[in-house]
């Protein structure tokens, strides 16, 4: 019997994905967790999986094409050779020559930042997106106004082939994924950084005492740091937040984020839930997630939806740095140390207009200390 396979919802407030890869050909042979392709939409890139064996007998679209959530991306079946029923694309339908294309949640909000209509703005898709925007302005178009006294556009820098003789290059997911983030960090946080020097010896004994404890081969100290920084999000919901317009979003769970550099490949990692596990199950999920982007196989749970993040540069002697806020987050705490010791920083990028100084700087401070002696078991 032929089963679907459905395009996800990857957002709650966008209605199509555009489809950016597609992994599998007919008549190919599928697993439980294969990745059969990748949708993209305005915030995110999600991968799309199997939930059972057996053969793809018809994929419904092609890259680049725009989909409606819910409809059947693909069919699979238990013989290469069994009947597809009758199903209508999966591609949305094509607004007429001229019309003006719904515009995404965050295409409407910068519309309403910048005081412009969405009439005369093309679109790539179905939909408006910020991209759409962003290359019209930067094309030097002028979109109608929505009022006879609209805020002034913000100018923008023209963009300019190098002088020097090269080669355009495709982004990779990877790359594509941390463009976004870095656009984000830019564009919508008002981003802020705070650091404090620590006496490290203290979390150093209690990592020791923990290992031994567990009998734990490897220093526990870092996945026991980003712990600490859970159990402070769940005791204060305020650092565990965004902003949605001019509201605070304030998060049901704390999913933890913590980077993974992997060969050249740098991850940042979510252990969802995080605030509903002990220490020991805390480390034993990161230690998994950790191996999977070792060996470039997250699952798209596993590299979405932080809340609130982590990273650490201690291995290399860095005794600073400044992290990028993943999109979404209010909180992303930086740690740094000397190979010899010698000194130790906790830091954090924070967004301004959800946090102050003075919460930050509680964040960091209750960082700095471990955990009373047998306080986790």
């Amino acid at each position: 019997m032929a089963h679907p396979l459905y395009a996800p919802r990857v957002n709650n407030n966008d209605d199509t994905v555009k489809v950016v890869g597609i992994s599998i050909s007919p008549g190919d042979l599928v697993h439980p967790g294969d990745v059969v392709a990748e949708v993209e939409t305005d915030k995110s890139v999600a991968e799309v999986e199997t939930d059972r064996e057996g053969y793809v007998l018809k994929v419904l679209c092609d890259v680049d094409d725009q989909i409606e959530v819910g409809t059947v991306l693909m069919w699979v079946g238990e013989t290469p050779d069994e009947p597809v029923p009758e199903t209508p694309s999966a591609r949305t339908g094509r607004p007429a020559a001229g019309a003006v294309r719904e515009p995404t949640a965050k295409a409407r909000a910068m519309l309403q930042e910048l005081g412009l209509d969405a009439a005369g703005i093309p679109a790539v898709g179905d939909r408006l997106t910020v991209s759409d925007i962003e290359a019209h302005l930067a094309g030097g178009g002028t979109p109608a106004p929505l009022s006879a006294s609209p805020k002034p556009t913000p100018a923008r820098p023209e963009i300019r082939m190098p002088e020097v003789p090269g080669a355009l290059q495709d982004l990779s997911l990877e790359e594509h994924g941390m463009l976004r983030t870095v656009l984000w960090h830019r564009d919508q946080a008002v981003a802020a950084y705070l650091e404090m020097e620590y006496d490290h010896s203290a979390w150093e004994t209690f990592a020791a005492a923990y290992a031994e404890r567990h009998k734990l081969m490897l220093s526990p100290l870092l996945p026991l740091l980003a712990y600490r920084l859970v159990e402070i999000a769940r005791k204060t919901p305020k650092i565990n937040a965004t902003l949605v317009g001019e509201r605070r979003y304030q998060y049901d769970s704390v999913n933890l984020g913590f980077t993974v550099q992997a060969g050249d490949t740098l991850y940042l990692t979510v252990v969802r839930g995080a605030d509903q596990l002990t220490a020991q199950a805390f480390i034993e999920r990161m230690g998994e997630i950790q191996r999977q982007a070792i060996g470039h196989k997250l699952k798209a749970s596993e590299s979405q939806g932080a809340t609130v993040a982590f990273s650490s540069m201690s291995r290399w002697g860095v005794t600073r740095h400044v992290p990028v806020l993943p999109p979404n987050t209010s909180l992303m705490v930086a740690h740094a140390a000397s190979k010899d010791g010698g000194r130790a920083v906790v830091g954090a990028s924070y967004d301004h207009r959800v946090l102050s100084g003075y919460d930050v700087v509680r964040v960091l401070q209750g960082l700095s200390r471990p955990p009373e002696p047998g306080e986790w078991t």
